[in-house]
């Protein structure tokens, strides 16, 4: 950082650190025991969609590397825009397997960073469930990949879009010392319809 960034108040920004994305096992046990939370096997990539035939190979070599495994019962990885235009990539494993899903999360996006297209990458999200009763409840752990950090997303039920901020205030507490928690609350972005949640 110069000078002038200083006076001025200007920062670098925090380089990705996708190896944060390996955490997710530690803490998905970790949030079992404390909250009652279980992984779901879902998980999703999502990125800024981009036109043109390099990112369309790009996304071929993704297809390709995360459904080797179709023919031996793996299931197919599925993309997806939402209504802002942005691109979904949703990949699904066993529920107790979170180490698979978060390799191929990894894959994902170390694909696109390498291939030149990091900055159009947004987030990661990993799924997680409690039942309560009657009632299912959902959370997902969002990876923000140009901060480097994790923040808890947590839609209330019945479809309403209203979170749960107690909750997501009590997962902070009980992941923070497994999991780089985003500290600016602000940057807690809501995911709705967010495949994988």
């Amino acid at each position: 950082m110069g000078l002038l960034d200083a006076i001025l108040g200007r920062s670098k920004p925090v380089r990705p650190d996708l190896d944060q994305l390996f955490a997710v096992p530690s803490a998905a046990l970790t949030l079992q025991a404390a909250a009652g939370f279980a992984p779901t096997g879902l998980g999703s990539v999502c990125f800024a969609g981009v036109e043109g035939g390099g990112f369309a190979r790009l996304e071929e070599d993704v297809r390709e590397l995360l459904d080797a495994d179709t023919e031996r019962g793996g299931i197919p990885v599925e993309f997806s825009r939402d209504a802002y235009g942005y691109t979904w990539l949703l990949a699904r494993h066993p529920a107790d397997d979170s180490a698979a899903l978060v390799n191929d999360l990894h894959a994902v996006n170390t694909l696109l960073q390498d291939g030149g297209f990091g900055p159009h990458l947004l987030c990661s999200l990993i799924g997680f469930r409690a039942e309560e009763g009657a009632e299912s409840r959902s959370l997902a752990l969002v990876y923000l990949y140009k901060r480097g950090t994790f923040y808890p997303f947590a839609p209330l039920p019945g479809g309403a879009e209203k979170r749960d901020n107690q909750l997501e205030l009590q997962v902070r507490g009980v992941l923070g010392d497994d999991l780089r928690v985003e500290k600016d609350l602000s940057r807690w972005f809501p995911v709705w319809g967010a495949p994988g949640l």
